[in-house]
């Protein structure tokens, strides 16, 4: 049996896989296209013009939908660990409502472009972002409450650098953007998708953008460290019927039926 055979653990893989092809293609078709620059455009700018942005449109809310159905599995597998324990069992309700909102971002950032309605992007990424990382320092303290108990201290320590190297990205990224947007640099500077070393804030845009991807990259750390986790659980669904006809009669007891989540057991 391969490793993303063992339980769920494709799902965490294929979440960073599918995400990081996302980010891959729509970046050489706008640069194919010179819609873009080559050296490290934001990543939302090669998804703004078409034909680019209809493929990380897609690609991207089939990765919101699979970022929530890795969080809602993170969130059976701990409250099934500890079914007793008050304090972590409310961080977990939290983190799987910090994920969820933090997916419903990404799909807002793939639907609505910076140059068609930008303030719904700049919410979609604030959310993408802002509550993506409080996800993963909430997640963290849950491995930092389970350890050495439910998992290794290394799990913990792992999972505390990639916090730690998303929250200097994030920082980074809030201040550089922060001056850039707010400093005089030309009124074009939201819709600007080329720029020349010779710009004004061009350096602070180059962090930016830097920080945008460094950041995203350790949101795939982060999620690669679940793949371990993912090996140990398997979910069902179970099917209650209230009859033996869907017409509307009185109800008659029928046994439940269990079946895999999945049509195969991995």
């Amino acid at each position: 049996m391969w490793w993303f055979q063992q339980g769920l653990s494709f799902l965490p893989s294929v979440l960073v896989i599918w995400t990081f092809a996302t980010f891959v293609f729509s970046y050489i078709t706008a640069i194919t296209l010179h819609h873009v620059d080559p050296a490290l455009p934001y990543i939302s700018d090669t998804g703004t013009v078409a034909p680019e942005r209809c493929l990380f449109g897609v690609m991207l809310n089939i990765a919101a939908v699979l970022g929530i159905a890795t969080m809602y599995v993170r969130y059976k597998q701990v409250h099934a660990l500890n079914p007793e324990e008050n304090l972590i069992i409310k961080f977990n309700k939290a983190g799987l409502v910090l994920g969820i909102l933090s997916c419903l971002g990404l799909s807002v950032v793939a639907n609505f472009q910076k140059s068609t309605l930008f303030v719904a992007h700049v919410c979609g990424s604030v959310l993408a972002f802002g509550m993506g990382s409080l996800y993963m320092f909430v997640q963290t303290i849950l491995s930092y409450q389970m350890q050495p108990k439910i998992h290794s201290k290394q799990v913990f320590w792992v999972r505390l650098l990639l916090v730690i190297w998303c929250g200097v990205s994030a920082l980074s990224m809030l201040t550089c953007s922060s001056v850039l947007y707010s400093s005089d640099f030309g009124a074009d500077i939201v819709q600007k998708l080329h720029w020349n070393p010779e710009d004004k804030g061009y350096v602070l845009h180059m962090v930016t953008t830097a920080a945008e991807w460094s950041m995203s990259f350790s949101f795939f750390g982060f999620f690669l460290t679940y793949i371990r986790d993912f090996q140990k659980i398997t979910l069902q669904v179970e099917a209650n019927l209230h009859g033996l006809t869907l017409y509307d009669t009185v109800p008659c007891p029928v046994t439940n039926e269990r079946t895999p989540l999945l049509s195969r057991d991995f």
